[in-house]
């Protein structure tokens, strides 16, 4: 016999078995050996089996036998092995599996090992002890009865399903992320150019369609028939001066060596503007540097005269509409807009296919359309035979650009930038150290410009998935994000739509471990978002880091991703009542990864959720940090941004009927953004190799969805709302003091401050009073009057009337600016009447200033009276 001290073995069974209540006890039956454990916590009984060995015997003990990330083995002897299949491997932090075998069944098990040990002539020497069959046979059955008598309260042998937070662990772990799946799925949503309304792009709602199906989401398509444009045909030509011959442009954007995209390049749609208008013009150039309305303000400081000219202006700051309308109203003919190197080319190096950068024939193509939904059906549905105004009708009210425009590539514009004389521009106004000296002009430079729309009404096609709540299936949590894409959409749309594909996927792996969703939750995959408005990552890398760091500096919100929609606006109006009295929260993400940092934009109320889901999931970046770490950064707390820029798809649910939301992303721009180089490739080599930062926004996403689908009492906190809100009323106050009073919103904010308070506290007694009390005793009619105070409380932000001339937003705290879509402003109603008063500076504009401003303190009024539940 061996001198070593026994060696302890232990490993734990999770059983999902299902006696109505576990009560905490411990029972312990000592065989020799062997002894035998049973504790109740957590809600989860935790079967030790542990076994005292000499370590030189352990390999030859008849046992069950685990070893970590290898099949598990039933050991009945040195020479035989039994399979005993288990429902998951072990996990990341300890020695657990999880199996689904009934209390007998182990129990067979355990004592057919025991009987095949004690009839082996095994030495006694390799022993601590002799086993004794009737010792143990007594002992088993004692382990038995025992077990089976702390379970008197119920005819089942079955133990309750591990508490939710079991499986939201569960959903976070690695076993069940999977990049390979998120990698299949981009490539397959990619293959071909996809833009709304054609048969591409139908295919893969099919395709999303059947993935969603396959795990185990109830999912459907809803279709609308929409008013779309496709260009029919397009020129540019440039005389750079009189008797120079003209420069015709190809308007292409060039195939590189080895493209494997080259077969289906000429599927490519021509580059061109959505909803761009039809027309021919022939005018000198102006140079207009970002087309800003401050921008026309130099012109006119320099003495330039754009009435009649074609204006040139890099993309860049605003939003591309913005800049078609900003030309329009100093009085040009026509826009073109072009991707300058200095802000997308790298400075030349790391051109895609070598590196992530735009190459020198990339166009950014995208939407001029500068309102929410089908333009020919404002404010309600498109769906089959509905009401619908002419587009001709639609053209003479301005809803639509009034002069034609084109994108044209970096190539391209530096070109028609050598052909501009005039007064050299300001240096901030200039490119490429190796580049062109830049001049406003007007002329000699003269542009002729064709364009000419086929308007189509086109079938868009929104996937929607349901996993219905067990408990309040009449409460929704919505995911979206959407689907269409102006090429191939790798990073913008469908680096999203595969995540969103990786969440569906996990869930449905969670509803076969027994997992039910409290709430329901509800997967959106939207269609023609892209002719709606525009993305914020449609600023250069360069840029949006720029207006990331100087907006903090001064205060203000960082810009959000912007992009108005189609799909998901009908979708809305579609289904308005009804997501207004039941919508939980929306979850949103567009361009899931571009690049390597991580950025989210939320309602004020969910900040805290935000931060709690970031410190869940790994940096994919950084393995000893977490996304919160990386994300704070050196800060106290991480910059969380605002929704009220001209919007993703979360526009229609917060601006719009006032439905919490958040949105993120990893990444604030990349350069390749709506050109025909947004493919697979570049997300494989530059964007996200490995498909991890995928995972880290399917884990987050995910994480936030569980949380606000299975907790009994929402996870909202307005304080932060009362905050954000007292941020930007001093703000206001900073502005214009000395023309008006913010007394009014300082006194709302006031309300909802105690308000907040009030059911924070109510909900800190239920709390506590639930740890000594069983969870069916918990007032289920006090927590759900609660719940919808946490819900309804952002609708009173939203006004019937809406914004002053844009009345589909009703939203009175976070809205678009009106002359730059890409602007997030606290209370945009009041910021609009700010720059009118600035204009006139007459009694009466100051006086509507401060009625925007008593209209918002009404509202948060209306705020604090919903979430405190109290009439006056």
């Amino acid at each position: 016999m061996t001198n070593e001290s026994p060696k302890l073995n232990q490993y734990y069974f999770h059983f999902d078995l299902k006696p109505r209540r576990l009560k905490k006890q411990v029972s312990e039956i000592e065989c020799s050996n062997f002894h035998l454990d049973v504790v109740s916590k957590h809600k989860r009984l935790h079967l030790s089996l542990q076994k005292a060995l000499p370590s030189s015997a352990t390999k030859k003990s008849p046992f069950i036998f685990f070893e970590k990330d290898k099949p598990t083995t039933w050991l009945s002897n040195q020479d035989e092995a039994k399979r005993v299949p288990l429902s998951s491997p072990f996990d990341n932090h300890n020695n657990h599996c999880h199996c689904r075998y009934s209390l007998l069944q182990l129990f067979l098990y355990f004592l057919n090992s025991l009987i095949h040990q004690s009839s082996q002539k095994t030495p006694s020497s390799q022993y601590h002890h002799h086993l004794n069959l009737n010792s143990m046979f007594k002992a088993a059955i004692y382990a038995f009865l025992t077990l089976t008598t702390s379970f008197t309260s119920s005819f089942f042998f079955f133990f309750p399903n591990p508490p939710k937070s079991h499986y939201h662990s569960l959903f976070l772990s690695a076993s069940l992320s999977d990049n390979a799946s998120i990698s299949h799925n981009l490539y397959m949503l990619t293959r071909r150019p996809h833009v709304a309304g054609t048969e591409a792009n139908a295919e893969t709602a099919d395709y999303v369609l059947t993935t969603l199906t396959s795990h185990k989401v109830n999912s459907h398509i809803v279709s609308y028939d929409v008013a779309l444009t496709y260009p029919a045909s397009r020129s540019l030509t440039l005389t750079p001066a009189p008797g120079h011959p003209p420069i015709a442009f190809d308007l292409s954007q060039a195939i590189y060596d080895n493209d494997p995209y080259a077969d289906v390049a000429d599927q490519v749609m021509p580059t061109f503007h959505g909803f761009g208008k039809s027309g021919t013009v022939s005018a000198p150039v102006t140079y207009a540097n970002y087309g800003r309305v401050e921008d026309f303000l130099t012109l006119k400081e320099m003495g330039v005269e754009v009435n009649g000219t074609i204006v040139l202006a890099k993309y860049g700051k605003i939003y591309r509409g913005d800049i078609v309308d900003n030309s329009y109203a100093e009085g040009a003919v026509g826009t073109i807009i072009y991707t300058d190197r200095k802000d997308y080319g790298g400075g030349g190096k790391g051109l895609f296919p070598d590196g992530r950068w735009m190459p020198p024939t990339g166009v950014q193509v995208g939407s001029v359309y500068s309102e929410a939904g089908d333009p020919t059906t404002p404010g309600w549905p498109s769906s089959e035979g509905c009401e619908r105004i002419d587009y001709e009708e639609v053209e003479k009210s301005g809803v639509v650009p009034m002069i034609p425009s084109l994108p044209v590539s970096g190539e391209d514009g530096e070109v028609i930038v050598r052909s501009i004389g005039g007064k050299v521009a300001n240096g901030d106004w200039q490119g490429s150290e190796d580049g062109p000296v830049y001049r406003v002009g007007p002329g000699p430079g003269v542009l002729n410009l064709s364009y000419t729309a086929t308007k189509a009404i086109a079938a868009i096609h929104n996937v929607i998935g349901v996993i219905e709540g067990a408990e309040e299936p009449d409460r929704f949590v919505l995911l979206g994000n959407h689907r269409d894409a102006w090429t191939f959409g790798a990073a913008d749309p469908n680096s999203g739509t595969a995540a969103l594909l990786e969440v569906a996927q996990r869930l449905g792996k969670l509803q076969k471990e027994g997992w039910k969703p409290r709430r329901t939750i509800i997967f959106c995959n939207w269609d023609a978002e892209e002719y709606g408005l525009v993305s914020s990552l449609s600023f250069p890398p360069s840029i949006a880091f720029m207006c990331v760091n100087v907006m903090y500096a001064e205060g203000e919100h960082k810009p959000s991703a912007l992009i108005m929609q189609i799909g998901s606006t009908e979708w809305v109006e579609d289904n308005r009542e009804i997501l207004k009295s039941k919508a939980v929260a929306y979850l949103n993400v567009d361009i899931a990864v571009c690049d390597k940092d991580y950025s989210a934009s939320a309602t004020p109320q969910l900040d805290e959720l935000l931060k709690e889901a970031a410190k869940q999931v790994q940096d994919p970046n950084n393995a000893s940090r977490s996304v919160y770490d990386s994300w704070t950064g050196s800060g106290a707390s991480p910059p969380i941004g605002r929704l009220g820029g001209g919007g993703s798809d979360y526009a229609a649910f917060v601006q719009h009927i006032g439905v919490a939301a958040v949105d993120m992303s990893f990444g604030d721009g990349y350069p390749l953004y709506h050109s025909m180089y947004d493919d697979f490739i570049w997300m494989e080599k530059f964007g996200d190799p490995m498909f991890h930062r995928h995972v880290a926004v399917a884990s987050i996403w995910g994480y936030l969805a569980l949380q606000l689908a299975d907790k009994e009492i929402l996870p909202f906190n307005y304080l932060n709302y009362a905050e954000e809100l007292q941020k930007s009323t001093i703000e206001l106050e900073d502005e214009v003091s000395n023309k008006i009073t913010v007394h009014p919103l300082l006194n709302s904010i006031n309300k909802l401050t105690k308000a907040a308070t009030k059911v924070n506290n109510e909900i800190k007694a239920i709390e506590e009073t639930s740890k000594f009390t069983s969870a069916k005793k918990t007032d289920f009619a006090r927590v759900r009057e609660i719940n919808d105070r946490l819900m309804m409380a952002e609708r009173a932000f939203t006004d019937s009337e809406g914004l002053p001339g844009r009345q589909w937003y009703k939203h009175l705290v976070y809205g678009p600016a009106k002359h730059n879509d890409y602007g997030s402003k606290s209370f945009p109603a009041v910021d609009d009447a700010i720059e009118e008063a600035k204009k006139l500076n007459t009694a009466e504009s100051w006086k509507s200033v401060q009625h925007q401003v008593w209209r918002v303190s009404r509202a948060i009024n209306q705020v604090a009276k919903v979430l405190s539940g109290e009439l006056t």
